[in-house]
């Protein structure tokens, strides 16, 4: 699945346009080197995600196309982040 759509499914980014413009800004890593929104994402793979100064670092439990709402957390384990990210994820 591409990097892009799997942060919309995950809900980690709410919209994918916004995913993709990250990714594209150079916002986001995957497995350590910078990733492209096109970029193929498989479970294992770590996220690192920056939002302005702060970091989110995410492990990918599993790839769908789709899921609902309150499964989308199951995708991926939290390994690193602060409490307004949490929140601004729908988490705090």
């Amino acid at each position: 699945m591409r990097l892009d759509k799997f942060l919309k499914v995950s809900r980690i980014i709410k919209r994918r346009t916004v995913a993709n413009d990250a990714c594209s800004g150079g916002r986001v890593s995957l497995n350590g080197r910078v990733a492209k929104p096109g970029a193929d994402v498989k479970e294992g793979d770590v996220l690192e995600i920056r939002f302005g100064n702060r970091v989110g670092s995410y492990r990918i439990l599993g790839v769908k196309e789709t899921v609902r709402k309150e499964g989308a957390a199951e995708l991926y384990e939290v390994l690193e982040e602060d409490a307004q990210t949490k929140a601004e994820r729908g988490e705090g």
